[in-house]
């Protein structure tokens, strides 16, 4: 299998690429998971039901859905440069178009598809640049700062749209987003530098597919598996607090914002810790039963004593986040650099699918307040995944296995 390039720029400028990877990825995630955030004032400003708004706020999701792959295959044929500043440029004129004036839900709503298709470019990309300039040693670590841009995107999201949508419209605040993903694709095409493409063989051969191994198609399957502790604490935390518990919409707003923080330093500290270990596997599993095991707690929790289902939530908000850079890299370093891009992407497609269905599903096992049950069916998946992690395929974050 083609090894994956352990080549470094000298002194500082690795860490401007990986800064230049989170801000993207940060761009990309204010667009793709703020939205929602919106949806009062796209109700007020246009009349819209919730369900006609939840539509146009899936918008991007699907988009980006059904591209991530081929935004992969790009930047594996054509560098992470070119790749994260077309995407991220296209999307951000999008939404300058789509903040311009009255548009139709259906324009809207397409709009908002093709934001979604173009920042997709992001996911893959970003991922890539980091595996191709960051050695074995501190890979994990680095990763995981990447991995930091979804919490950082919905914060970003979080304090600046809702202030100013309510003051100048829903429409003029996607000028937020929008001008953000042009100011970083700017930067992208002026200072990214592409890592070294992998060498071929002195016969010319491209690398043949890891894909036929069933290792790889494994840590796809777990890490979606693992998915759905994940967003069943995201979806349904907010939720719970306030029907269940009393509180208001806001301050459940406060607690779901604080432990995002948290979740965001799980994943730095779960990527350390795989390089301390030499591992992305065996630390994936741990987490895989880890993650299982806090939902049991959760569900006891709601079954007893409040506060502890207020720390169990906590836990879980961490530990369930923790696997997600480790899935991401061990897929990268086990499709090798010339790979790497569609592994990712595959990666990042089967977990949106797994993000997608986990809501509906375990809102029809909630019902009006089966809330315990649905956390115990919760932690089914993560059981599965404990099987399903390769960790006797891998011989080390080297790429080699």
């Amino acid at each position: 299998m083609t090894q994956v390039a352990d080549v470094r720029i000298g002194g500082k400028r690795r860490w401007l690429i990986l800064a230049l990877g989170l801000a993207a990825q940060t761009a990309s995630c204010s667009f793709l998971y703020g939205l929602p955030f919106l949806v009062p004032s796209m109700q007020r400003a246009e009349g819209l039901t919730l369900a006609e708004a939840g539509t146009v706020v899936a918008a991007p999701s699907l988009g980006l859905l059904f591209t991530l792959i081929l935004w992969g295959a790009a930047a594996d044929r054509y560098g992470e440069r070119l790749v994260m500043a077309i995407g991220l440029g296209v999307s951000g004129l999008l939404l300058v178009y789509a903040a311009a004036g009255d548009h139709s839900l259906g324009i809207l709503f397409g709009v908002f598809l093709l934001a979604g298709a173009s920042t997709a470019s992001v996911n893959a990309a970003s991922g890539r640049a980091v595996l191709g300039w960051f050695g074995p040693a501190e890979r994990g670590f680095a990763m995981g700062i990447r991995q930091m841009a979804q919490p950082l995107g919905v914060g970003v999201a979080a304090f600046g749209l809702p202030p100013l949508a309510d003051r100048w419209g829903f429409q003029v605040s996607l000028l937020l987003p929008a001008l953000t993903a042009i100011g970083v694709a700017l930067l992208v095409a002026w200072l990214l530098i592409d890592p070294p493409r992998p060498e071929s063989g002195t016969t010319g051969e491209k690398p043949p597919s890891p894909y036929r191994r069933p290792a790889l198609w494994r840590v796809h399957g777990a890490s979606a598996l693992l998915v759905v502790p994940q967003f069943t604490v995201s979806a349904f935390t907010p939720v719970y607090l306030v029907t269940m518990h009393g509180w208001t919409a806001a301050s459940a707003g406060w607690f779901v914002g604080a432990v995002q923080i948290l979740g965001a330093l799980g994943r730095l500290v779960s990527g350390y810790w795989s390089d301390r270990v030499g591992s992305r596997l065996r630390p994936m599993r741990q987490l895989a039963i880890a993650s299982g095991a806090v939902m049991l707690l959760v569900a006891l929790g709601d079954a007893t004593w409040p506060w502890l289902v207020l720390l169990a939530l906590v836990l879980a908000a961490v530990i369930t986040v923790s696997d997600n850079g480790l899935g991401f890299t061990a897929s990268a370093e086990m499709a090798g650099l010339a790979w790497a891009g569609r592994a990712m992407g595959t990666q990042n497609t089967g977990q949106n699918i797994a993000a997608a269905l986990t809501p509906p599903m375990l809102g029809l096992v909630i019902g009006d307040s089966r809330y315990a049950l649905a956390f115990c069916v919760a932690a089914i998946f993560p059981a599965l995944a404990v099987a399903l992690v390769p960790v006797k395929d891998e011989k080390g974050p080297s790429g080699r296995t």
